[in-house]
């Protein structure tokens, strides 16, 4: 459950939901199968923890709570720091991992100073990352990573033995990449 919209914000049906997709007389998927995406609604992170079993995704996005006040006003209620707490609470049933996702924003949050510290944050966080470039776009006022700072920063978590996954973005050249039909439709309903 990902994409447009904050599952957490609908979360009883969200849970009924997920229940249906793991019974025998529902969807009969497993639990391994099944990810929730979230910009770290803590309290409701915390239910869904204790009510069903799923993978979880998190935009953490940020390594300092003034940036990520700035990015995700959601920090402004659930700093960094309570959010990891959360996260570290979080039961993951056997080798799973946290999914941490992280939009690289061209001279914002792209830097080995920030990849730093991501590193002393995540350290003590079962997790794996996932680096996501920014997708341009008319409505927005960043830009992507460049490509030295793209890989200089997955670099850095790599050596640092952090599972890390860089999304190869595609359809931005029809303006379809994630987050650019959004900005696009902002921009109509502005004129």
């Amino acid at each position: 459950m990902m994409g447009m919209g904050e599952p957490l914000h609908n979360l009883d049906n969200v849970i009924a939901a997920l229940q249906i997709m793991g019974e025998d007389n529902g969807l009969q998927l497993s639990s391994r199968r099944v990810t929730v995406s979230t910009c770290g609604l803590v309290p409701e992170l915390e239910r869904l923890g204790r009510e069903v079993t799923v993978n979880l995704a998190v935009s953490l996005n940020a390594t300092t709570d003034e940036l990520r006040d700035r990015i995700m006003p959601v920090n402004k209620a659930y700093p960094i720091a309570t959010l990891l707490a959360a996260l570290k609470k979080f039961p993951l049933p056997g080798r799973r991992k946290i999914t941490i996702e992280y939009v690289l924003l061209g001279g914002l949050n792209d830097s080995l100073d920030d990849a730093k510290r991501l590193v002393r944050l995540l350290s003590d966080i079962p997790c794996k990352i996932n680096l996501i470039p920014f997708n341009p776009h008319e409505a927005a006022d960043f830009v992507p990573p460049s490509r030295s700072a793209l890989d200089a920063f997955h670099k850095y978590l790599l050596d640092r033995h952090f599972t890390v996954i860089t999304r190869d973005s595609r359809g931005s050249d029809i303006s379809a990449a994630c987050g650019q039909l959004k900005g696009r439709l902002e921009q109509r309903q502005a004129a």
